[in-house]
């Protein structure tokens, strides 16, 4: 075999241990036949997608430094996305405090697609902000925010996605916070 049928098997198999632990991880079910049919599943997701290319192993995780990164950004998220919604029942709960919603500009310095992709989706994960769109060539995501922040776009990315793109970067491949 020689070293591209290689990297693209390695490749595939990193797509398949991904699409079954997000099968493992929606089912949430352990059943003999429900792990069968989830690993046909992912087996039919990995070879389907195995053409656009190659994914980071989730083994990548298991690195001392990106292991004890990936625990904190899974606890801080979930504690931004628990106090959003704490922040968002008590507005409703108190109609009389003001409503400042709108759309927001945020600077970014994240330009990698998976970086973007990141910050999207965790920034969205908590309530108090929704990206709508993202222009990366000029380093701007934008926001409908149920607060909108005071200033312009890099006080808006400090409330916003700068936090997020911090906790990104011990999962990089080096320390300097380059991938």
């Amino acid at each position: 075999m020689n070293d591209a049928n290689a990297g693209r098997h390695a490749g595939t198999g990193a797509i398949f241990c991904w699409a079954f632990l997000v099968w493992v991880l929606l089912t949430w079910t352990l059943t003999a036949e429900q792990l069968l049919f989830g690993a046909l599943v992912a087996a039919l997701v990995a070879v389907a997608l195995a053409p656009l290319g190659g994914s980071a192993g989730p083994w990548l995780l298991l690195h001392p430094g990106r292991l004890a990164g990936s625990a904190w950004l899974l606890a801080v998220t979930a504690c931004r996305v628990v106090m959003s919604n704490v922040r968002l029942a008590r507005r409703i709960w108190a109609p009389r405090r003001p409503l400042t919603s709108g759309m927001v500009i945020a600077a970014t310095r994240e330009r990698r697609p998976g970086g973007l992709t990141a910050v999207g989706l965790m920034t969205s994960l908590v309530v108090d902000n929704q990206l709508v769109d993202l222009d990366p060539s000029r380093g701007q995501l934008q926001y409908h925010a149920v607060a909108v922040p005071a200033g312009g776009p890099d006080e808006a990315a400090e409330a916003t996605n700068l936090p997020a793109e911090r906790l990104l970067r011990p999962l990089y491949r080096d320390r300097g916070g380059r991938p």
